[in-house]
């Protein structure tokens, strides 16, 4: 029997029938069936859930963060305070890394090295709380530890990657693999066998200041860099038991969120039923599909009237009937209780535990402050034990899987080691290079030592390196001007100023974010025209910062912005360059993407470097003087200016009109991306100009380097449909890869389509492949396409 039946068995008899269905012999078992590491999981869970009281199995549903005060002195776990205060236990541990939780959400993607445990400190808080679960509670269930690790595992000394946005832009799955295999075998060192990663909204919005947390705006990009990262986390396919160096990941948010109302953080998703399969759907479906996900998060937006937290179509009838997802189904922080104090679709917090609790929601983050009501509910007779035991029962299913009862345990000496260790620098430096996308040049790149004998980097962004939102303190960082330091040392004179700064500090967890002043900074602009009077050229390094794309989790700590440009004066410092007639490379990093005109029409070069991770000033440093050759692509379309919002790739026919006195066309086309070499995307070629409904076709394309470089390639499949029996977008990613090739050579990519391919949901929302004609269309952006006709019969 498979882990699905088993759990669907669970759901549907008692758990002693269950239990005494999978036992072994009598005589065999030496201690509780629960305990035997050799029974199946499905009767193991069965076993323990018939031994639970109500208040044990409630413990399981609830996590602390905040009240870690409850159960620590200074940092050290208390286990007689815990007994005193937990004495079912406790289900749920929110962020050990973190030293004490802070009230609401504050804090909650990132702050300064004071606000974590060091690796050595959060095992042996790990290690400490697990032999209290173990041994001084009555049933001895372990403690289900998560943590952040949106591009990195957000605690002191990890190693932080790119952010999603820029490893999204490397169109490779294999290194987001790689990279999410270092990020979890760091993280489960420590002890915490589940992560609240990856995110998988699909994006429309960039004044949303958490654009640079996704994958981008296409659902197949998504989707595919979704897969990878889950198997880079938890491992490929499908499995029932955790492999050492794992741990288990979370889709999030599900769903609607990257499309808010006005562009404001936890905004209705104004988005029908057909927006929601067609685009919003699609990367958390093909990741339940196709791995052992887990868990999922559902949004803080509501869709339709209904908030994610309380929708039990979405969380029920999709989710778990329709994809048959059986894992855990954790809450973002504070969203339950918001159901009553944002949302008004509850009137307590009983209220609003008994509407997550019937949508299929197991365990509230971060504090359980809406489930602690659940037992006095129950014996009051508002809310069924079946519905306790269905929840309880996916928790205890997770912690068996994750090997939780045979050894909870972190390793201090193991994590110190592989911590941060030049391994993961290197890849850190491998996902910097490989996420550098080079937007405009006009042969101002790459840098020659012997031309550029005086180079003035200027620039907020130049002298710190910027990691993104959920960022934590890694060992070493390196900025733009180290990177150059180290690179060219002495051939190179390079002459620094600040030009401006852009905002008062540099505090992400600061509620008031405040502009730097502008009369300063005209000083400042001043000071920096003077100082590149003597260069031979300029890069100008410029963008956001952690405050001005962040998360915008409170009317008292905003994020999201209503204007796309440049922020403070840093157009005036890029004016004031351009006016010196000098070579101005623009060196964007940022999280928003870069709708910057003005910058664009000025500059000789511009170098989109994301947040590119603590070795970015290297990869960057490098990429300037061509030691190593940009090939990120853009994973998201670049407007010109928010009026234009939504603007999308994989828009309707009937869509992107235009407008009076302004360009239609985006900034920068999705899938857009330079190089230092040229190549040359042949026609596709099909393995038969026709496909049964049922069938599959196979696709084949040369792409040949022209230059004179070694250079990467994204060769980018779409499809467009000429007719259908309901609305199409224009244009859909179907395919990719990444190649590298020497110059002249010549390479064969072949794509294989099978039938879902060419899925649409129909006007009765049934998804089928109609007959037709379809262009199959291959080119290495989403405008500058060949096309092949392809017959659906």
């Amino acid at each position: 029997m498979n882990r699905r039946a088993a759990l669907r068995l669970l759901g549907q008899a008692s758990a002693a029938t269950v239990a005494i269905a999978f036992a072994p012999a009598a005589h065999a078992l030496a201690a509780p069936l629960y305990k035997d590491a050799r029974a199946p999981i499905p009767a193991r869970v069965a076993d323990l859930l018939g031994r639970m009281t109500l208040e044990e199995k409630v413990g399981q549903m609830i996590a602390i963060w905040a009240r870690k005060a409850e159960v620590i002195d200074e940092l050290a776990f208390n286990p007689a305070k815990a007994s005193a205060a937990y004495p079912h236990g406790i289900g749920h541990v929110t962020r050990p890394s973190d030293k004490r939780g802070v009230p609401g959400i504050t804090g909650a993607s990132g702050g300064t090295a004071a606000r974590w445990r060091t690796p050595r400190q959060t095992v042996e808080f790990v290690n400490a709380m697990q032999r209290w679960a173990l041994n001084d509670t009555r049933l001895g269930i372990p403690v289900l530890f998560h943590e952040e690790s949106l591009h990195g595992y957000m605690a002191t000394d990890a190693t932080m990657f790119p952010q999603a946005i820029a490893l999204a832009g490397t169109f490779d799955r294999d290194l987001m693999r790689r990279v999410q295999s270092v990020i979890a075998r760091e993280t489960r060192a420590r002890g915490v066998p589940y992560v609240l990663s990856p995110v998988v909204d699909i994006v429309r919005d960039p004044r949303w200041g958490r654009i640079e947390e996704t994958f981008g705006e296409c659902p197949y990009l998504v989707a595919e860099m979704g897969v990878a990262a889950v198997e880079g986390l938890q491992g490929p396919g499908k499995f029932d038991r955790l492999a050492p160096g794992k741990v288990y990941a979370t889709l999030k948010h599900m769903t609607g969120h990257g499309q808010p109302e006005s562009g404001v953080n936890v905004g209705p998703a104004q988005l029908s039923e057909r927006e929601l399969r067609e685009y919003f759907f699609p990367p958390f479906r093909e990741i339940v599909k196709r791995t052992s996900i887990a868990a999922v998060m559902p949004s803080y937006n509501e869709i339709d009237g209904v908030p994610s937290h309380a929708n039990t179509w979405l969380l029920g009838d999709i989710l778990r009937g329709e994809w048959g997802f059986d894992g855990l189904i954790s809450s973002d922080y504070g969203a339950v209780n918001e159901l009553e104090t944002i949302h008004h679709i509850a009137a307590d917090l009983e209220q609003t535990a008994r509407l997550a609790l019937a949508a299929g929601v197991d365990s509230e983050l971060p504090d359980g402050a809406a489930y602690r009501t659940l037992v006095d509910q129950v014996k009051a007779g508002k809310v069924a034990v079946a519905a306790i035991d269905r929840a309880v029962a996916r928790m205890l299913a997770l912690k068996f899987r994750a090997g939780l009862f045979e050894n909870p345990y972190g390793d201090a000496t193991l994590a110190e080691r592989i911590t941060g260790n030049p391994q993961a620098r290197a890849l850190a430096l491998e996902a910097a290079r490989k996420s550098l996308c080079l937007l405009t040049n006009d042969g101002t790149l790459p840098f020659a030592e012997d031309k550029v004998r005086k180079l003035a980097v200027i620039g907020p962004n130049h002298a710190i390196a910027r990691l993104g939102g959920y960022s934590s303190v890694p060992k070493q960082t390196v900025s733009l001007i180290e990177g150059l330091r180290t690179l060219v040392g002495d051939r190179v004179e390079l002459l620094t100023a600040q030009g401006v700064f852009i905002t008062q500090s540099e505090d992400r967890s600061a509620d008031e974010i405040l502009l730097a002043d502008p009369v300063k900074n005209r000083e400042l602009i001043a000071q920096a025209v003077e100082i590149a009077k003597g260069a031979d050229a300029i890069v100008l390094a410029i963008g956001d910062t952690e405050q001005t794309s962040r998360e915008g989790f409170a009317k008292t700590h905003l994020g999201d912005r209503t204007g796309v440009d440049l922020v403070g004066e840093q157009n005036e410092l890029v004016a004031a360059m351009a006016a010196l007639g000098k070579p101005l490379v623009i060196a964007a990093i940022n999280g928003r993407p870069p709708s910057w005109p003005a910058v664009v029409g000025k500059a000789n070069a511009v170098l989109e470097c994301w947040y590119p991770g603590q070795e970015g000033g290297a990869a960057m440093a490098e990429a300037l003087f061509g030691r190593v050759n940009p090939g990120a692509k853009l994973p998201v379309t670049v407007i010109r200016d928010s009026g234009q919002v939504p603007y999308f790739y994989n828009h309707k026919p009937s869509a992107r009109r235009g407008y009076l006195f302004a360009d239609k066309s985006p900034l920068f086309a999705f899938g857009h991306g330079l190089s230092y070499t040229s190549f040359d995307i042949g026609t596709p070629a099909l393995s038969s100009p026709t496909m049964a409904r049922d069938g599959s076709v196979t696709v084949e394309v040369a792409v040949r380097n022209t230059g004179e470089r070694v250079g990467d390639e994204v060769v980018q499949l779409y499809i467009s449909r000429r007719t259908a029996s309901v609305t199409q977008p224009v244009l859909q990613l179907k395919g990719f890869e990444r190649v590298s090739l020497q110059p002249g050579e010549t390479r064969a990519v072949r794509f294989t389509l099978p039938a879902e391919t060419f899925a649409l949901w129909d006007a009765e929302m049934r998804e089928t492949v109609e007959p037709g004609d379809v262009d199959i269309r291959v080119g290495n952006n989403s405008v500058s396409l060949k096309s092949t006709l392809l017959t659906i019969i």
